[in-house]
């Protein structure tokens, strides 16, 4: 397996935006960490982005992981990128 880094960025009023769509997120990611495929993800202290660390097949199923994560398909996640990473220690 390969380990990815994911870094995105949170709309602005992610308070008020999430609400409806917190439980769906979390229950999605707490299956996605059971599995072994999402090793840790959160926001930054100042909810402007998210960072998060996947061990995966490829690329693309990290990808099809966040599209349809709820955060994203609602636009509280805002814009994404993911790369591979080397974990060097």
């Amino acid at each position: 397996m390969t380990k990815y880094v994911l870094w995105g960025n949170y709309c602005d009023d992610v308070l008020e935006k999430r609400a409806p769509y917190r439980q769906a997120h979390l229950d999605g990611l707490a299956k996605q960490k059971a599995s072994g495929v999402l090793l840790t993800i959160g926001p930054t202290k100042d909810l402007t982005k998210v960072f998060g660390l996947y061990d995966a097949e490829d690329e693309a199923t990290v990808r099809q992981l966040i599209e349809s994560d709820p955060y994203w398909q609602n636009a509280v996640w805002t814009e994404y990128d993911v790369k591979e990473w080397i974990q060097a220690l």
